[in-house]
C-alpha cells in the first residue's frame, strides 16, 4: 500500500419518509452530528459513538496502516421526514469547506470514504445523497477514489454513480453486517491505492416492495442477494442490490442493481442485466402476511391464558421509528388494554413529555398518564390511563445484539410504566426497539415475557431472536406512517409505471 494514505471520512445518513415531520438540526444533533474534532475523539477512544461502517473501515485501515484519517463530518438522524433544506445546505457547505481546507493545507487526498444511507431527501431535493456525492467529487477532483457504503433500503441514482467509484451496500436485513461492509470498503480503497480503477453499471428495476418482504434470512430478496454474491470474484468486484424504501415516495424510488467490475465494463453490464431480470421475474413473490389488530389481541389472550403455548411477539410494523414512524401510535396498546390483558411488555413508546412527567413524579408514584399529550402528528392519537412508575433511567447504553451491537445509543430520559399489568417503556429520543438491552436495563426479564409488543419493522429480529424465533413473531396491520401495505402509502411522486401500483406493466432490463 502507498505510504500513509490520507483518507477523508464523512457521511449523511437519513432514511426519509415523505409523510413524517421534517428532520431538523436537533434530530441530527440528538443522534450523531460529529465534526472533525468529535470524530477524532471517537477514533482515539472506544469508537462506540461511530456507525458500524465507519468502525469497520477504520479498523481495517488501522490493521493495514499506516494511514491518516481526515475526519470531516458525520451527520445521522433517526429515520424521519426530509431534511430541512437550510440545515442540509449548511451541512453540505461544512463538508465542502472541510475537504477544500484540507486539500489547500495538506495537498490532495488519497481517497474519500462516505458512510451514507442512500434514501435521503431534503425538503427541496429528492436525490439528497446524490447531492452529497456530487459535492465531494467537485471538491476533490476527478482522480481521487471515492467509496461509499449504503443501506440496502437506499436509492442509487446516475448522479451517485457518476460521482463515486464504488458503492458497497449491506447484504443483510436486519443490518448486522455494517462492520463487514466498512471493512470491504477499506479493502477496495487499498486496492484502488495500488492502481485499481473500477467500473460500475446501475440498472433501476421499476418495483417497490413492502419492507417486511425484504428480510435476508429467506424469501425472494434473500434469493436475489445470495445469487448475486455467488458471482463476486475475478472481474466482479462487488454486487449491491438495494431494494429501496417505499415511504420515501420519491422520484428516485425503485430497486437499484449495482455491479462493479475491476476493469471490465461489459462484464458488469451483463451481470447487472441478469440480476435485474431475476428481480423482475420474482416481483410477485414480494407479499405481506399481516394480521389484524383483532386477531393480534385474540392471539395474545390465548398465549397469556395458556402457559403451554410459546411466547408471542407482536410487531407493530406500521409505527416503526426505524422507518420514520413516530413510535407513538396507540391502536395496538388500547386494544390490548381494552381486553383487560396483563403480563404484556410494550417496547418502546416515544413521548418525551410523558417521560418528563414520570421523572417529576418519581419511582413508585401513581398518576394519570396522557400519552401523546403534545404530539399532533398523523396517527399519534391520545390515550389515557393510570400508571405506576416502576423504573427510571437517563444514561446512554451500549447495544448488545443486532444492528446496535457495539453502538452507543442515547434514548434520553426513560420511564418504565405499569398500566394495569402492561409494562410500557417510554423514551425521550426516537429509536426502534431493536436491541434487548433497552428493556433489560429497565429490569425486564425477556426470557419470562409471554407477550412482547415491539415497534419495529424487522431489525428487532436480530436482537430478540434469543427468546422469540420466527414462528413466534406476527406482524400486525395497524395504522401508521410505515405501513408495509403499499396501497395505503398513497404514493404520489414515484416513477410510473411501477410495480405493484401498475400490476399489468411490462418491463425488460435490456
Amino acid at each position: 500500500m502507498a505510504s500513509n494514505l490520507q483518507i477523508a471520512i464523512l457521511g449523511f445518513s437519513l432514511e426519509s419518509n415523505r409523510n413524517a415531520p421534517v428532520s431538523d438540526r436537533l434530530a441530527f444533533e440528538q443522534t450523531l452530528y460529529a465534526d472533525a474534532a468529535e470524530i477524532k475523539k471517537e477514533l482515539a477512544g472506544d469508537r462506540t459513538g461511530l456507525p458500524g461502517t465507519v468502525r469497520g473501515f477504520c479498523q481495517h485501515m488501522d490493521q493495514q496502516g499506516p494511514w491518516t484519517p481526515v475526519p470531516v463530518l458525520l451527520a445521522e438522524a433517526p429515520p424521519g421526514g426530509p431534511a430541512e433544506q437550510a440545515f442540509f445546505d449548511e451541512m453540505l457547505n461544512t463538508m465542502r469547506t472541510g475537504l477544500e481546507t484540507h486539500i489547500k493545507t495538506h495537498g490532495l487526498l488519497d481517497g474519500v470514504y462516505i458512510s451514507e444511507h442512500g434514501a435521503g431527501l431534503s425538503t427541496a431535493e429528492d436525490d439528497a445523497d446524490g447531492a452529497v456525492f456530487e459535492m465531494v467529487r467537485n471538491a476533490v477532483g476527478p482522480d481521487v477514489p471515492i467509496i461509499a457504503t449504503l443501506d440496502l433500503h437506499g436509492h442509487v441514482t446516475p448522479r451517485m454513480t457518476s460521482a463515486a467509484d464504488v458503492m458497497v451496500a449491506y447484504l443483510t436485513n436486519p443490518h448486522v453486517d455494517q462492520v463487514e461492509r466498512g471493512i470491504e470498503a477499506a479493502t477496495i480503497m487499498l486496492e484502488m491505492s495500488r492502481g485499481l480503477r473500477p467500473v460500475s453499471t446501475l440498472i433501476k428495476v421499476p418495483m417497490i416492495s413492502p419492507a417486511v418482504c425484504l428480510l435476508t434470512a429467506g424469501g425472494p430478496y434473500a434469493d436475489l442477494i445470495n445469487y448475486g454474491q455467488t458471482r463476486v470474484g475475478g472481474q466482479i468486484l462487488n454486487v449491491s442490490i438495494l431494494a429501496g424504501f417505499a415511504p420515501a415516495d420519491a422520484t428516485t424510488n425503485g430497486m437499484s442493481v449495482v455491479v462493479t467490475a475491476r476493469d471490465d465494463a461489459e462484464a458488469a453490464a451483463e451481470l447487472a442485466t441478469e440480476l435485474a431480470e431475476r428481480a423482475w421475474a420474482d416481483r410477485h413473490r414480494y407479499k405481506t402476511n399481516l394480521i389484524s389488530i383483532e386477531t393480534a389481541t385474540t392471539n395474545a389472550t390465548q398465549v397469556l391464558n395458556n402457559p403451554q403455548l410459546p411466547a408471542l411477539l407482536l410487531a407493530d410494523v406500521a409505527d416503526n421509528p426505524g422507518g420514520g414512524g413516530r413510535g407513538n401510535t396507540t391502536y395496538l396498546l388500547s386494544a390490548l388494554h381494552r381486553q383487560g390483558l396483563s403480563g404484556i411488555v410494550f417496547g418502546m413508546f416515544f413521548d418525551p413529555t410523558l417521560a418528563e412527567k414520570a421523572y417529576a413524579q418519581g419511582v413508585g408514584a401513581i398518576f394519570q398518564a396522557l400519552f401523546n399529550s403534545k404530539d399532533n402528528s398523523r396517527f399519534s392519537e391520545p390515550f389515557a390511563g393510570e400508571v405506576l412508575v416502576e423504573k427510571l433511567a437517563d444514561e446512554p447504553c451500549i447495544g448488545r445484539r443486532g444492528i446496535y451491537k457495539g453502538r452507543r445509543v442515547d434514548l434520553g430520559r426513560c420511564a418504565l410504566l405499569d398500566l394495569d399489568g402492561i409494562k410500557i417503556l417510554v423514551v425521550s429520543r426516537r429509536h426502534q426497539c431493536a436491541d434487548p438491552i433497552f428493556l433489560e436495563r429497565m429490569g425486564i426479564d425477556l426470557a419470562n415475557t409471554r407477550v412482547l409488543v415491539i415497534k419495529s419493522r424487522g431489525h428487532f429480529r436480530a436482537g430478540f431472536d434469543e427468546h422469540f424465533k420466527a414462528g413466534q413473531i406476527v406482524e400486525v396491520d395497524a395504522p401508521g406512517l410505515t405501513t408495509p401495505n403499499i396501497a395505503k402509502l398513497n404514493l404520489q411522486n414515484v416513477p410510473r409505471p411501477v410495480y405493484p401500483l401498475d400490476t399489468d406493466m411490462q418491463w425488460a432490463a435490456s
